[in-house]
């Protein structure tokens, strides 16, 4: 409980110090392309539930509304491309954090059509913790195109986390380990 309010105090402190680099990358993204500079996605979270996860949008207007390893490279616009080398089009979701719908660390979220995931995922016994920013399978590169590995991975995390593997997870993250979801070459 008490690790948890810590989270989403320095979740709240660091998104609030990320805010002028929030800005500058939503102005970068409307002079590069139109729409919308946060992207909005309901994601699986905590027990099934949804919730709506906030991005900086990365890809073109109009890119279907699928997992990353389901859209071609051609919809990444060439900002998006540098947001997501860098990791900073995941900045918003440390408000997700904030509100409670996910965790910095934990088993990334998937979309609610994703149900290859969400049922190994069901077979893992991982649904019942939320979901977070960074997590086990994504700095070992383990994306949503192989359910039963990302569940695997997802359930080593759950019956060994700690607050210390959460803090070297992400270290790993910031220092530049995991790729998230792949987008189609």
């Amino acid at each position: 409980m008490l690790y948890t309010l810590f989270e989403r105090v320095f979740a709240a402190v660091l998104f609030v110090l990320t805010l002028p680099i929030l800005a500058i990358a939503a102005l970068l993204i409307r002079l590069d392309s139109a729409g919308s500079p946060i992207f909005r996605q309901t994601r699986v979270g905590q027990s099934e539930t949804t919730f709506t996860l906030y991005k900086l949008r990365t890809m073109k207007l109009g890119t279907i509304n699928a997992g990353s390893h389901q859209v071609s490279d051609a919809q990444v616009t060439a900002l998006g491309k540098q947001l997501r080398r860098f990791k900073l089009d995941e900045l918003p979701q440390l408000w997700n954090v904030v509100r409670g719908d996910m965790r910095l660390v934990g088993p990334r979220p998937c979309l609610p059509t994703q149900s290859d995931v969400i049922e190994a995922r069901r077979r893992s016994g991982v649904l019942h913790i939320k979901p977070g920013i960074t997590g086990l399978a994504q700095v070992r590169n383990i994306d949503m195109s192989t359910p039963d590995k990302l569940a695997e991975a997802d359930a080593e995390y759950a019956r060994n986390r700690t607050a210390k593997g959460d803090l070297q997870l992400l270290a790993a993250t910031f220092g530049g380990k995991g790729r998230g979801d792949a987008v189609k070459g």
